[in-house]
């Protein structure tokens, strides 16, 4: 393997995914040392190439991100030649990433029956819409569907207005964690020798669906719908909102308890509003949540946002400034915590490995690069194919290389 860093360091991937979930799992694990090999169609990449705004060297960021830690490989695994090479990466593999519709791989004669005839240990993550089983199995799925799937778009927004999606692709980023989760448990079972390889079978809808979590057994045991409640907590159980300081900036606040709860109104309207007998239960809370909300986004207005919070933070209640991109990376907490990284030589910056590991921390080795099938040439020859066979392969278009 390229590199002996990080915990996952003995483990090797063959990422055959595409756009986001997929690969934010291969990240995912390269970020820990995994040798993350992605698999590229010859000629034509991973749409995530040209879905984000380009770097200064023309680079799309996302690519950058997402492609980061990976060595580069283009594959036409469809072939007859090329699925050869890609049986030669399963069998030194651990893991193999995939999030094509369901039927792709079976179609190509690479079922998961196939894969383990390869490979008996290996661990198939297979990432859908919907899916490898059910009846909307074979239906094609995006992010956005899962989102509102999930009951995601459902709980977010005003009442009196439209479902919302989040301002970032959450169930394809979630589907990735949940899918890297899903195969280290996997992996775990073979190195434990309770189980050989398995199938990971992820759709896109379900990391969302548990992660909220709540709403399911709200409806059910409590006989409560969970609707939209704009800036309020669910079901308006404690106080929350976001409410515009005298300055501009914006403050979110929240309270998870009575206790909480009564922090904050003391900062925002003193003791004697605070130890009111009502506000001893979170019921108390709901009852009144109206006054609750006005007079807390008064006190706000009055204030820079900075001063508010030193308030709240006075009185030990939960306030924070509502970041933009620019916040983040001029943050010194963010800064001392080592969560914006980059490499030398290029100006683009991404978020480091989460979580961070005391003994075995994750490390941003590169950031994605340009040329597709970067390390065509390399891989090949480290699986044992010789000068002859790898221009063989390039001649006939299976295998593409830089220059190629």
């Amino acid at each position: 393997m390229s590199t002996k860093n990080g915990p996952l360091s003995d483990v090797r991937v063959i990422e055959m995914g595409h756009v986001i979930a997929a690969p934010m799992c291969g990240a995912l694990l390269s970020d820990f040392g995994a040798d993350v090999i992605k698999i590229e169609r010859p000629g034509q990449g991973d749409m995530l190439r040209v879905l984000s705004a380009r770097a200064k060297d023309g680079v799309g960021v996302w690519w950058k991100t997402l492609a980061r830690n990976k060595r580069l490989v283009a594959l036409d695994w469809k072939s007859a030649e090329g699925r050869e090479v890609l049986r030669r990466l399963v069998e030194n593999a651990q893991i193999l990433i995939e999030n094509f519709r369901p039927g792709v791989l079976e179609r190509a004669g690479l079922a998961p029956e196939v894969l383990h005839e390869w490979n008996p240990d290996l661990v198939i993550v297979r990432i859908s819409g919907y899916g490898q089983t059910g009846p909307r199995a074979s239906w094609p799925g995006f992010g956005r569907a899962g989102e509102a799937m999930s009951g995601l778009a459902h709980m977010t927004g005003f009442a009196d207005n439209a479902p919302m999606h989040p301002g970032f692709p959450a169930a394809d980023s979630t589907t990735g964690l949940m899918a890297a989760y899903g195969a280290m448990m996997a992996l775990h079972a073979v190195q434990s020798g309770s189980a050989r390889g398995q199938v990971v079978d992820l759709a896109i809808f379900e990391p969302l669906l548990r992660l909220i979590d709540y709403h399911v057994p709200t409806r059910t045991g409590a006989g409560l719908p969970v609707d939209r409640n704009g800036l309020q907590a669910p079901n308006s159980y404690a106080p929350a909102g976001v409410f515009r300081a005298k300055d501009g900036k914006w403050i979110t606040i929240s309270a998870g308890s009575a206790a909480t709860g009564r922090r904050l109104l003391e900062a925002a309207g003193g003791a004697e509003w605070a130890a009111q007998p009502q506000f001893q239960t979170l019921e108390g809370f709901t009852k009144d949540m109206d006054e609750i909300v006005e007079r807390i986004g008064a006190f706000i207005a009055l204030h820079d946002a900075q001063d508010a919070i030193d308030i709240f933070q006075a009185h030990d209640a939960v306030a924070a400034m509502v970041y933009d991109v620019d916040d983040i990376l001029a943050d010194p907490h963010i800064a001392a915590r080592g969560d914006i990284v980059g490499v030398e030589g290029d100006d683009t910056k991404v978020v480091g490995p989460v979580p961070k590991l005391d003994k075995t921390p994750g490390r941003l080795r590169w950031l994605g690069r340009s040329a597709l099938g970067a390390d065509s040439r390399s891989v090949l020859e480290e699986f044992g194919f010789d000068s002859g066979q790898i221009a063989a392969l390039i001649n006939k278009g299976t295998v593409g290389a830089p220059d190629s």
